[in-house]
Parts: structure tokens; sequence; C-alpha cells
């Protein structure tokens, strides 16, 4: 079964840098799909209002037929988690907090409830990530946390990517895969206080994996490399 990938989407200009880090993540062959959590019922025009946001995150990327989901649950991160549980989903990515400077990264409290106690892993893009049509990953950091999950991962996409790993010292990246901490849950995110240091003095995107549980990247025949031509994600 190929890799599942939801992206947390409102159409603002941070989940687009969302959608941006998920459109690349599913060049390995993933299949994409968009989330929107309403945190109340309302009505007919409230839902009309999340379906067509979705629908021009999706249009943006040229993938008009990509799943959609709109959920109602009073908390992001909540709705988020069951969405994930519902369809298998392996990676959950969003963008960062809206007010984060742009070529850097900050999880908003949606994400970082999730990085501490999440069913799925969790990527997270740099604020203006939408704005690099060209960008791609040559090499993948680890940061392993004494967890084979993280190498395992980012060996997967590296393979499916032809990209590079190297263990993480602190010089950049173009992705850093992250283990959650080792008395996490079999099978959660659990950040440590040292990882999550790490993640917000980021430049480029990040993936933090649950414990024990590998992402498994599939690769397609050919590879994609980026395409310096291939238009940004915009509103």
């Amino acid at each position: 079964m190929a890799l599942r990938i939801i992206v947390s989407y409102d159409d603002t200009d941070n989940d687009r840098d969302a959608l941006a880090l998920g459109r690349l993540l599913a060049f390995s062959g993933a299949e994409l799909s968009l989330a929107y959590v309403r945190h109340a019922q309302g009505g007919a025009l409230e839902q009309k209002e999340a379906e067509d946001l979705l629908e021009r995150g999706a249009e943006a990327v040229g993938a008009p037929d990509m799943a959609r989901h709109v959920i109602v649950n009073p908390g992001t991160s909540v709705g988020l988690s069951e969405l994930a549980e519902r369809e298998n989903a392996d990676v959950i990515v969003f963008g960062s907090e809206y007010r984060t400077a742009a070529g850097t990264v900050k999880p908003g409290i949606s994400a970082h409830k999730l990085l501490l106690g999440g069913p799925a892993a969790i990527a997270v893009a740099p604020a203006g990530f939408r704005d690099q049509p060209s960008a791609g990953i040559g090499t993948i950091g680890i940061l392993g946390e004494g967890d084979d999950a993280a190498s395992t991962t980012a060996d997967s996409l590296a393979a499916a990517l032809g990209a590079g790993v190297v263990e993480f010292k602190g010089a950049p990246v173009d992705l850093l895969v992250v283990g959650s901490r080792p008395e996490s849950p079999q099978g959660k995110v659990t950040i440590s206080a040292s990882s999550d240091y790490a993640v917000e003095a980021a430049t480029y995107p990040v993936l933090v994996v649950p414990r024990g549980v590998a992402v498994r990247f599939e690769a397609e025949a050919e590879p994609p490399q980026a395409d310096p031509s291939a238009p940004p994600v915009s509103a």
C-alpha cells in the first residue's frame, strides 16, 4: 500500500508552505490528501467554504482530484489525529506558525501537540517554502534519538529521491529526520527537548517519526528531480 500523507490546510500562506512540502514528499510515490478542521458544526455555508478552500489547494498543485477531508472537531490536533488513524496515514504535514520569520521553522500549537503523542510522523515546512519551486532534497540529516526508525526513514526517502544521508551535526541539510525520544510509546511521536531545539533552529523541513515505526517511502521508476520551471504553490 502506498504511503499516505495528509496536509493540514486552511488556504493561508503557511499552509501553502505545508502543501509545497507535501508535494515534494509525495514525489516518492505517496498518496497526498488535504484536510481542514472546522471547530463547530455550523451550516451548509461553512461546509461549502471549507470544501472550496481545499479545492483551491488541490488546484494550486495541479491535482484537482486529490482526496480532501473536512473534519468537525473542537481541537485541530485531535481532529487530525483521528483522521490519521482512520485513514492509516503515515505523515501529517504542517506549515510553521503564522508569525514565523521566512526561512525558519516553528511548529504551531496543533503541530506541537502532535509532537507530544501523535499517531503519525509530523513534518513541518519552513515559512516561505512555497516560494521555492526548485527546492529539492539532496541531503537528508538524521537525528535518531537512539531509534533505528529515523535512519530507516531517511534511507527510504533517500533511495526514493536519489538523495544522500548524513548524521546531523548542526550543519544545514535539505531535510532533517528526527526520531522520537526513547521513552515514547511504540508508534507514537514524542520529541525530546534537544530535538525540539534542533527543530526550532532549522532552516529546512523537518520530519519527526514515531518511536519504532519507520516511514517507508516508495521509489518511482525514475525519481523526479526538482524542476526549476515548476510554479510555486500560491493563492
